[in-house]
């Protein structure tokens, strides 16, 4: 009776590091889950890079038909070097994050390995043990020997517990076992994937030196042209301030029309009275939108369908010039031929109106914000037209004369606040 205590004794130790490993494998595979999610981030960063530079090399390609340097060809190259230096960047982290993942895996690897010979030892000592004490009658009178009745049913118990603890340990070599095998297929696609985007960042690299040095070669040639340049940069800067100025006014007169509207909304008793701190149905709706609007920030869907950013908001230095500066009122994209301007969000349009040598804008209101959409030569939409994210606006102007040039002037406003509308969209 004593021995068979000490079996239940050394039973009850066995089952302590069974506990732990049943316990280790869900934490393993929780921290590979997160990681690989981090993982698969970076690659999808690389592959949304690839894909933004594939439209910007189609828009390079396009202006290959004239051989002169030009101002469009050196702002086309110089946004191609930065997404490639983001896509080399993207890579680095994705190398780094894999050589982690590998080195996780290998230790995890290496504990459940010893673990797995701990329980090999301890199911080949039950199995041992299980053979000697195979007799029926010797189990039977172990139950019948007892004391009182509880006691039997604490020994039967013991016996069942017995029986179960060893099926549960051939379960868990065979998890375990399994568990190896997928941390090994993980381990060689890590290395795989590692291999394949090393390659890929050497090839990046190379072309990052063609295009650097291209990019020094197109700047010399265009220093030579200063006297041309500053002309052109002076018509333009003569049509972007017209623009601008129209869409402030027009901006500013809608604003001051909604404002008499509310007013006229108020009862004629209150009319000349300051504004009530509550809302009238109409700032509802637009206290509603203008919630949506802000709550898409970062995530709102560019004005065109690809494209590239080749002029900044705010003061930028000009890319030639030394010294000049220009003061954008909003962004201009960069897409190809044949493009057309999209709405960006919910909203309705407010205004479709020309400039002389400017082509055509429309104005869309989402609640207190307010996207422009300038250089246009045909437009889809009407006044009080409602639009959804993604509707079609209208044609972007191309530029024949230079390198079939494809540029919205987009702009964002808050009220009569002028914003930088890149941090609003989608990376």
């Amino acid at each position: 009776m004593n021995r068979l205590t000490d079996n239940q004794r050394r039973m009850t130790k066995r089952m302590k590091p069974i506990l732990h490993i049943m316990i280790l494998p869900f934490f393993l595979l929780t921290v590979v889950s997160a990681s690989g999610q981090t993982v698969k981030q970076l690659e999808n960063e690389r592959k949304a890079t690839l894909k933004k530079m594939e439209a910007t090399n189609k828009m390079l390609d396009e202006t290959q038909k004239s051989q002169k340097s030009s101002l469009n060809k050196l702002n086309l190259l110089s946004a191609n070097i930065r997404e490639r230096k983001s896509l080399i960047n993207t890579i680095n982290r994705e190398v780094n994050k894999l050589d982690d993942e590998i080195k996780s895996l290998n230790t995890q690897q290496r504990e459940l390995e010893e673990r797995l010979e701990i329980v090999k030892a301890d199911y080949a000592r039950l199995v041992q043990e299980s053979y000697i004490n195979r007799n029926v009658y010797n189990k039977l009178m172990f139950v019948l020997s007892a004391e009182s009745f509880n006691q039997s049913l604490r020994r039967l118990r013991y016996l069942q517990e017995y029986s179960s603890y060893r099926k549960e340990q051939a379960k868990e070599i065979e998890r375990i076992t399994g568990e190896m095998a997928e941390k090994n297929r993980t381990i060689e696609q890590h290395r795989l994937t590692r291999l394949s985007v090393l390659q890929q960042k050497e090839a990046e690299a190379k072309k990052l030196a063609r295009d650097q040095q291209r990019e020094n070669r197109m700047l010399a040639d265009l220093k030579k042209k200063e006297k041309n340049l500053r002309s052109e940069l002076a018509t333009q800067q003569k049509k972007a301030a017209q623009l601008d100025a129209r869409i402030e006014k027009i901006i500013a007169d809608e604003i001051r029309k909604n404002e008499e509207k509310k007013k006229k909304e108020r009862p004629k008793s209150e009319q000349n009275k300051p504004a009530p701190t509550g809302v009238n149905a109409l700032e509802r709706d637009e206290k509603l939108v203008n919630g949506n609007f802000e709550a898409n920030k970062g995530r709102l869907p560019w004005p065109t369908e690809g494209g590239v950013i080749t002029g900044k908001f705010g003061v930028q230095p000009h890319p030639v010039l030394k010294t000049v500066t220009t003061n954008n009122k909003g962004i201009y994209i960069q897409t190809k031929a044949g493009s057309v301007a999209r709405s960006v969000f919910d909203g309705v349009v407010t205004q479709c109106f020309a400039i002389p040598g400017n082509n055509n804008a429309v104005i869309v209101k989402h609640g207190v914000y307010r996207t422009v959409y300038a250089n246009l030569t045909e437009i889809y939409v009407r006044e009080g037209d409602k639009l959804k994210p993604k509707q079609r606006i209208g044609k972007i102007y191309t530029d024949d004369e230079n390198d079939n040039k494809t540029e919205l002037y987009f702009q964002l406003w808050k009220e009569k606040t002028l914003l930088n509308p890149q941090p609003w969209l989608a990376k």
